[in-house]
């Protein structure tokens, strides 16, 4: 199995790690120290030896940090986790802070007198990350320090950097060769005026060069760092000993991942930096140098945003094929005796559908299978310590995806065990007008997730509830299920372009007692005018992704409108046009059951 069920922090361990990490601040002269959830890549996810706040706090969300000082150490977290933070850590030992409502800078103004030194390791933090900090920090007395990761100096065992294979990302799936892609991003480079670009991110590497890899867990990346020049030449540096099937022309170089900052060193500036990914310690090491630095975005980050032709046909194929893998799935559990399943059971079979379509290279994300009151965890992992026996009543939140060389899934569903409660049903309801609210939505160009985000969110606000995580993220061709810059947010300024895939997952929870969210994937797209349209107005609408059915035994029909109940209807009748020939007679017979206009 891709998933594992084993216990991957222990928060008994957090007071005394904690005490030798202070000592360790002690030495160094500090008086607190940054733990960030993040390697020098700044991606969702690291690799073990990259997982130093879950080693020091028992804490493993995908998001978060920790600021040890001596008296005193706050995990900040956002609404995703919660719950998660205070069953996983020890809050004898740490304490957990709002984030973002409460700000690192502000916090430690609060818990400082005078002055101090704030320890942090300049490749797990970005520029533009310290330089907030250090504005709210101004005038405080309050100094932020670059030094080396005092978390690696205490963690004995630590395991050893990922050196996976290389292969290679075929134009079949790609679209787009890598020459043309650099020389795009070089013309950007010389239209400019830059003569070099610093890319860190791996994904936006694996993009550029048509590579992936399995460094990381669910993404298939390379970890690395490159530097594209304006005569479209790539330096990719890398760990050494890699097992390598990919063809690379003369302008791409595969170099030690420790001649990096030597490599920055020779450049000529201006080089292009962005100031929001790449870490603080490439803005140390170029400007000790003295080349001049050009703020601005990674080149690669729109344009891998925007699938080509190519990638959204294989999102179309991937959607298909992984929908069929559920669908087996949801008749199988249909049919099951539900009082002898467990949360580990649902992952399980899950994932034993999506192999059985041979096309499966890893699942995109640990799945979520919540059931009852571990459904109110937003991101649940289930272990062999928190698997829990489905029990009548019960609402079961399944979120779940897969890695396929033509595409990136990821998709939520609410299994019920028995007879759930009406008010149940009411929230399940509300939670799928949003969603059908944002599917059927047109928006003008120019529109940014935040400006969609609301339209889902409406239908609970009514009911004065809410949902503590975005609308939606962005999601990669075979690479990040949880992709930049894209996503519909309260607080994203980024413009929604054809061609980005976005997932549409509102939901609702309610502590100690159960979570909703549904979950289809759409890509943003042209719309087609309608017949008296003014015709110079550009507008765009959202196609859906995935087709999956929907368990309209949980909505209370009378709530519906007439326009939302003939889009689940023409969903279902999709659906079911779409996956009958893909799936067993079972699962189609099955499919035809559940998929019957309300």
């Amino acid at each position: 199995m891709f998933q594992t069920f084993t216990t991957t922090a222990d928060p008994s361990k957090g007071a005394g790690r904690l005490e030798r990490l202070r000592r360790a601040m002690g030495m160094k002269g500090l008086d607190g120290f940054f733990v960030p959830r993040a390697d020098a890549h700044q991606g969702e996810y690291v690799a073990a030896c990259d997982a130093r706040l879950a080693w020091l706090t028992g804490f493993t969300g995908s998001a978060g940090f920790c600021i040890a000082l001596t008296d005193v150490a706050g995990i900040f977290v956002d609404g995703r986790y919660r719950v998660q933070v205070r069953e996983q850590a020890d809050m004898a030992a740490f304490s957990a802070v709002d984030w973002p409502e409460v700000q690192p800078g502000d916090w430690l103004k609060d818990q400082i007198s005078g002055k101090a030194r704030i320890g942090f390791d300049p490749w797990l933090h970005t520029k533009s990350e310290i330089e907030k900090i250090e504005k709210a920090l101004d005038g405080t007395g309050i100094t932020l320090v670059p030094t080396d990761n005092l978390v690696d100096q205490i963690w004995e065992d630590r395991p050893a950097p990922p050196s996976g294979k290389i292969v290679e990302q075929p134009l079949e799936f790609a679209g787009q060769s890598s020459t043309a892609k650099r020389g795009e991003l070089a013309d950007e480079l010389l239209a400019k005026g830059q003569k070099a670009c610093a890319i860190t991110l791996s994904d936006s590497i694996a993009w550029l060069l048509n590579i992936r890899g399995d460094d990381i867990p669910c993404i298939p990346v390379v970890q690395g760092f490159a530097i594209l020049s304006d005569d479209t030449s790539v330096q990719f540096f890398t760990t050494e000993g890699r097992n390598i099937d990919a063809r690379f022309d003369a302008d791409v170089t595969l170099n030690p991942i420790r001649d990096f900052r030597k490599a920055l060193t020779r450049l000529d500036g201006p080089v292009r930096v962005d100031r929001a990914s790449a870490p603080y310690a490439v803005w140390q090491i170029l400007t000790e140098a003295g080349i001049e630095i050009d703020w601005a975005e990674d080149p690669a980050i729109l344009p891998k945003a925007q699938k080509n032709p190519t990638e959204l046909k294989g999102a179309r194929a991937a959607h298909l094929r992984d929908a069929a893998a559920v669908v087996e799935f949801l008749a199988w559990f249909d049919a099951a005796d539900k009082a002898s399943l467990t949360e580990i059971d649902l992952v399980k079979q899950l994932e034993e559908k999506r192999r059985a379509t041979n096309a499966l290279m890893d699942i995109s994300f640990e799945t979520i299978a919540g059931a009852g009151p571990n459904g109110a965890i937003m991101h649940y992992r289930v272990t062999e310590d928190t698997n829990r026996t489905l029990e009548g009543g019960n609402l079961v939140v399944l979120d779940s995806g897969g890695q396929y060389r033509d595409g990136t899934t990821d998709i939520t569903r609410v299994l019920r065990v028995g007879e759930v409660a009406e008010d149940e049903k009411r929230c399940f309801t509300r939670v799928l007008q949003g969603m059908i609210a944002l599917s059927r939505t047109y928006f003008p160009k120019g529109r940014t997730g935040r400006d969609l985000d609301a339209v889902a969110r409406y239908p609970l606000w009514a009911a004065h509830q809410d949902f503590n995580h975005g609308t939606g993220h962005g999601v990669g061709a075979y690479l990040s299920v949880h992709e930049g810059p894209q996503r519909f947010s309260p607080i994203s300024e980024i413009e929604l372009l054809p061609g980005m895939i976005l997932s549409n997952e509102p939901g609702y929870y309610r502590n100690g007692a159960f979570g909703i969210r549904l979950e289809n994937l759409v890509v943003v797209q042209n719309a087609t005018a309608p017949a008296g349209g003014d015709s110079d107005r550009s507008m765009l609408n959202l196609e859906t992704l995935t087709y999956v059915p929907i368990d309209t035994s949980l909505i209370v029909p009378g709530m519906l409108s007439g326009e939302e109940r003939d889009w689940l209807n023409a969903y279902h009748a999709k659906t079911l046009e779409l996956l009958s020939d893909h799936v067993s007679d079972v699962a189609s017979s099955w499919l035809e059951t559940v998929c019957a206009p309300i």
